[in-house]
């Protein structure tokens, strides 16, 4: 019929595969990260004796590259030799820094592995930290830049979607659905667009400027602080399956400064520095954003800690008299 007719191809135009297709990838930038790191990736690893055995290079490298929109998944090669040598472990912190200049393609630090630190000076595209796996991503503006990080976009969409461990610090505002199915990371970030933290189960994002609109949509675990200087955030939040609350909490409080002082160490972040400058007044501004299930399963298990602890005592005073 003429539904299932052969289409008659132009005669330079195959119809069937005659030839591999060129992925491109032999000249990408990872290629350079990896010949430079290659004194880890080759030291020689012993068999673990046991889950904590493995024994690990003490040494360390650190190289700067220019980066581009062109460079695509930075770093994601890197932690497959990482992965492939060290196991899920990786290496200790900052074993290999890598400082950049310029625009980053997509992807940027894509499934980062541990004990990996990118330092990017400039700005990057989508999915950054997608599937981070326990590196480092850092994202500030140019030196001698003159425009106001908080009010300006650094970081693009979909940032650490499905990161499982590791730490984000961007100085500057992200796109939209920041940190969408993060399962472990813990991010700073001093803006975002709509749909932030959609779908987190784990992990810690903090915000420290207005977000959009739809914050926390189907977010199950987890836990972000949002500077709420407009006192709007809850018009903005998504609160079917949230809770918002002061930090009211010592631990809360010291967990929070401390993200915010770790942003400042590592990106300079002028924000940042103003926040902790005035954190007594500052801190009430800031809103916890807890998932309602979340906060009950936690509660039930301090409740059974509580009472095993309680059973514990009993046990010991009993046997203490025998």
């Amino acid at each position: 019929s003429n539904l299932l007719k052969r289409a008659i191809p132009d005669k330079q135009t195959a119809v069937r595969k005659i030839r591999d297709q060129d992925h491109g990838l032999a000249d990408i930038l990872d290629r350079q990260l990896i010949e430079r790191a290659r004194p880890l990736l080759e030291a020689p690893v012993p068999r673990p004796t046991s889950p904590t055995g493995l024994t690990r290079p003490t040494e360390s490298v650190e190289a700067a590259f220019p980066i581009r929109n062109s460079d695509r998944a930075t770093g994601a090669m890197l932690s497959y030799h990482i992965a492939k040598q060290y196991g899920l472990k990786g290496l200790p912190d900052d074993s290999i820094r890598i400082h950049f200049t310029g625009s980053a393609g997509q992807s940027f630090g894509a499934f980062l592995a541990r004990g990996v630190t990118l330092d990017l000076e400039g700005d990057t595209n989508d999915y950054c930290g997608k599937g981070l796996s326990g590196g480092r991503i850092i994202v500030r503006p140019p030196k001698g830049a003159t425009f106001v990080p908080q009010d300006n976009i650094i970081i693009g969409n979909t940032v650490l979607y499905g990161a499982t461990s590791g730490e984000l610090f961007a100085c500057g505002v992200a796109g939209e659905r920041f940190a969408v199915r993060n399962s472990g990371a813990r991010a700073v970030v001093e803006g975002l667009g709509d749909h932030g933290c959609e779908y987190m189960t784990g992990g810690l994002v903090v915000c420290l400027g207005r977000t959009g609109r739809n914050f926390a949509a189907g977010m199950s675990g987890g836990f972000a602080y949002v500077l709420d200087a407009d006192q709007l955030f809850d018009t903005r939040c998504n609160l079917d399956m949230v809770d918002l609350s002061p930090v009211l909490a010592l631990a809360d409080q010291r967990e929070l400064k401390s993200q915010i002082e770790r942003h400042v160490e590592y990106t300079g972040s002028p924000l940042g520095r103003s926040i902790l400058n005035e954190w007594e007044d500052a801190l009430p501004c800031f809103v916890k954003v807890v998932p309602i299930d979340y906060r009950q399963a936690l509660d039930r298990m301090r409740q059974q800690e509580a009472v095993d602890a309680d059973t514990m005592s009993s046990t010991e005073e009993v046997y203490s008299h025998v």
